[in-house]
This record gives C-alpha cells, sequence and structure tokens, in this order.
C-alpha cells in the first residue's frame, strides 16, 4: 500500500493515455513542446511560472516535475521557493479579492451599477 493518495506516475499510464486517444495525446505533446520552449521568455523562466501555477492548481504531479525541470533548467531552490511564495500570495489574494461578494452579500456594500 503507497503512503501517497497518488498512484506514481510510469510510462505504461502514459502510453495507455495515447493508446486510448492518441490525436489528443500527440496534440497535447505538441502544444507543451511549443509552450515550453525558449522564446521571448527563457526555458528557466517558462518553468519557474509552471512551478508557480502547478503550487496554484494543487497538481502533484506538476509540482514535481516542473519543479525538477526547472532545477534542471537551472533555477536555484531560492529561485522555486519564490515562485511557490508567489503562487501563495495569489491564491490568498483570490479569496481577498472575492470577500467583495461576501461583503455585497451581507448588505455592506452597494451592488455595482452597469
Amino acid at each position: 500500500m503507497s503512503d501517497s493518495l497518488y498512484e506514481p506516475a510510469t510510462r505504461e499510464i502514459d502510453q495507455r493515455r495515447k493508446e486510448l486517444a492518441p490525436g489528443p495525446y500527440d496534440a497535447f505533446s505538441a502544444f507543451s513542446k511549443a509552450v515550453f520552449a525558449e522564446g521571448a521568455l527563457d526555458e528557466k523562466t517558462k518553468q519557474l511560472i509552471a512551478v508557480a501555477v502547478a503550487h496554484t492548481t494543487q497538481c502533484p504531479y506538476c509540482i514535481d516535475g516542473h519543479t525538477k525541470l526547472a532545477k534542471r533548467k537551472g533555477a536555484a531552490p531560492e529561485e522555486i521557493m519564490e515562485a511557490v511564495w508567489v503562487a501563495a500570495e495569489m491564491r490568498a489574494g483570490g479569496a481577498y479579492a472575492h470577500s467583495t461578494l461576501a461583503l455585497r452579500a451581507l448588505g455592506e456594500t452597494e451592488p455595482h451599477q452597469h
């Protein structure tokens, strides 16, 4: 029995995804390669963005994979941790910003007129 709620990602699982839906699989793979290729942003920066987004979406597979890729692309542990803190602030900021809805529901603010 595994200590994790998440099954480990394996080559077999990846191959099964491809077998079950080869068109979308190939399209997603090509899209991913294009997104993470060097462009206006370098690959390290793109991986640091991915680390932050992975923490916001809370995908354990993405956190693991993109953290390792960011390190491989030259990101220092300090840079990776700062990206995680950016994600934490943005996630908390969403709750803070949406408190507008709660205040409006409580009658504490006036509805916005269009």
